[in-house]
């Protein structure tokens, strides 16, 4: 379990070295204060994976410092029950001229290791890394992809009750993610704490029960990983056109935002009979229907809908722009934009739709509004054939003589 209550860190920020000595000699204040977290406060049971997104900048890093002990804070507290250990910047705690085999033993006598425990899962750790007999060179040889194999490799198996994650694990390849990725779902199971940065945000969705949203050393969300990452994305919006950008709840359709110069008044899902439904036969016809108005003489409106499964993993998302469709509106005008799906070739399961108005590519240019989750919808499986996953592809087989 990780407890963090109150956590605050400001760094003084210099125009060059000498100004640190000069301060102390002359009594004069040479520096300018940068608060790089103000009160953070959160808790992760044993189990249980946190989330923490935000823009480069907002405190993520210097949070996870704190947490390992890399950095202490200015004030509050951080308890953690047993051993922490993580995967920071790459190659924090690492010598570059000593080779693999000799960063190991520095680097888990850092963690907490004692040289007979790391001499008992060495064979493991070396195992684990794949990295063959490179372990035995130095690792200013080394790419990043095996810097962060060696890392991850002694961190994990350091025995932690806790462990943390930064975007480290990026640069590794695909193959070697998704082996950490399994290795932390089973650090997990076995009833680890996890704190998780990530930008990639499916990789959050999939893997985190809560998230944190940070902004400027601040946290300005926390919750369901949904609604987390939505919030983000209406961060990133308002910072792209640089205006207000009002988030709301609304009680029919769970949050909203945007600066609202068009309105989405209401999002329907007919059935092959026309008939607006809950239930869709899958490879069946559905048609969403989104109704809008405009409160400002508008070009260029981009309408576009974002379908989600149980889990929040992105399903299938397009908008008029990407299909060419271009929509204009005058000020009090109102119109319905129609996708009509012949084929809605989603598999059997639980879904979301989120539509959105906004110009240009994506909402990030400027966002009009966009509506999470304005409807939730089933879809079953039809009598044809049946088949597991997300997309129904209809193949053909044959079967012919060798």
């Amino acid at each position: 379990m990780i407890r963090a209550v109150n956590i605050t860190k400001e760094f003084k920020l210099y125009q060059n070295p000498a100004d640190r000595l000069k301060e102390i000699i002359l009594r004069r204040t040479l520096h300018r204060s940068f608060h790089a977290l103000k009160g953070i406060s959160f808790k992760v049971e044993a189990g249980e994976t946190l989330g923490i997104v935000g823009q480069n900048g907002a405190g993520k890093s210097t949070l996870l410092k704190i947490l390992t002990g890399v950095l202490l804070p200015d004030s509050g507290t951080v308890h953690v029950d047993g051993k922490i250990t993580g995967l920071l910047e790459l190659g924090t705690g690492f010598n570059y001229e000593f080779t693999g085999l000799q960063n190991v033993y520095l680097n888990g006598t850092l963690l907490g290791m004692s040289r007979e425990e790391i001499d008992a899962r060495l064979e493991t750790i070396e195992a684990f890394s794949e990295l063959g007999d490179f372990i035995r060179e130095p690792i200013k040889t080394y790419s990043s992809g095996m810097v962060m194999r060696l890392a991850f490799s002694t961190a994990i198996h350091a025995n932690p009750k806790a462990f943390v994650v930064d975007e480290a694990l990026s640069v590794g390849d695909a193959y070697f993610q998704q082996k950490c990725m399994r290795k932390i779902a089973e650090f997990k199971k076995n009833g680890g704490s996890i704190v998780f940065v990530s930008h990639d945000m499916n990789a959050v969705k999939i893997l985190c029960d809560k998230g944190l949203l940070l902004d400027h050393g601040s946290v300005i969300e926390e919750g369901e990983p949904d609604k987390v990452i939505n919030t983000y994305n209406f961060l990133l919006a308002r910072k792209s056109k640089g205006e207000e950008i009002r988030v709301y709840d609304s009680p029919e359709s769970g949050k909203s935002y945007g600066n609202l110069k068009v309105e989405i008044l209401d999002a329907k899902m007919l059935n092959r009979y026309n008939e607006e439904s809950e239930v869709f036969v899958s490879g069946e016809k559905c048609v969403v229907e989104i109704g809008l108005k405009a409160n400002e003489t508008m070009d260029n409106i981009t309408v576009g809908i974002l379908i989600r499964d149980r889990y929040g993993q992105d399903i299938f998302g397009t908008n008029t722009f990407h299909l060419k469709v271009p929509v204009s509106l005058r000020a009090g005008e109102r119109c319905l934009v129609r996708y009509i799906m012949d084929e809605f070739n989603l598999g059997p399961g639980k879904y979301t739709l989120s539509p959105a108005a906004h110009r240009d590519e994506t909402h990030v240019g400027e966002c009009y509004q966009w509506v999470d989750v304005i409807r939730s919808f089933e879809v079953v499986a039809s009598n044809d054939f049946r088949f597991v996953g997300f997309s129904k592809l209809k193949p053909r087989v044959q079967v012919g003589s060798l």
